[in-house]
């Protein structure tokens, strides 16, 4: 599936690039902290144990790589990969200043044409990803190629709640809590994109299906946060 209203690859890299060295805190103060919450969630259904190889995909800052290093310990390997130079560069920095064993290693890439090996790794986190990809179903194709029959890729991102109070209270928070705040610290353009891509974004049951058609043997959405986030757990 092409997202073909989409922003091309190279502007959503330049959105996410221009935000870098604000997109921690945003994340933080918007979310009211919760989003560390729902990582750790994802991590746990990625299935990521001790000593495993495990990749996340569009890593950004690098949360959830470090959440992954935490988790797998110092016999483990911890891959980030993200497209953006600038949300690397945090990662990294930040990696560097934490406890992070074992090392993470950080490759730009597209999230498309994954750098690796066919059944590469043990579990795969993204987080805010799928919904940025010019092609939702190449980008679990890949996921899929790279990770071990068997094994699982957890996927948070935003989600449409089913409850028509909570997707209007949905619509209400982007466009006048978000927003607005983003454009106090001059990024109005990178986060009114927040509300498009999720217009065209497949809700929990249309993610399962190209989950499926990407060729994962099973693959459930879990809605969280009352329907306004969603992790998606493929198997391969």
């Amino acid at each position: 599936m092409v997202n073909a209203s989409s922003p091309t690859a190279h502007d959503i890299r330049q959105i996410f690039d221009s935000i870098a060295p604000i997109y921690d805190d945003l994340n933080q103060q918007l979310s009211l902290g919760l989003h560390r919450v729902w990582k750790r969630m994802t991590v746990r259904w990625s299935g990521a144990q001790p000593g495993h190889r495990c990749l996340d995909v569009c890593c950004g800052s690098g949360d959830l790589a470090l959440l992954l290093a935490e988790q797998v310990g110092p016999p483990g390997k911890i891959y980030g990969v993200d497209f953006s130079a600038e949300q690397l560069a945090i990662a990294q920095h930040r990696a560097a200043h934490t406890w992070a064993c074992p090392p993470i290693h950080w490759y730009q890439a597209d999230a498309i044409a994954l750098p690796f090996e066919d059944q590469s790794f043990d579990a795969i986190t993204m987080g805010y990803g799928l919904r940025n990809l010019t092609n939702y179903l190449k980008g679990l194709q890949e996921l899929r190629r790279v990770l071990r029959p068997g094994s699982r890729a957890a996927i948070l991102d935003f989600h449409h709640p089913a409850n028509p109070l909570l997707r209007q209270f949905q619509q209400w928070y982007l466009t006048t809590i978000v927003v607005p705040y983003a454009e106090r610290l001059g990024q109005k353009h990178a986060y009114a994109y927040i509300v498009p891509s999720l217009e065209h974004f497949p809700n929990g049951p249309a993610q399962e299906a190209l989950a499926e058609a990407a060729g994962f043997s099973q693959a459930t959405h879990y809605p969280i946060a009352g329907g306004l986030m969603g992790v998606l757990v493929a198997i391969r």
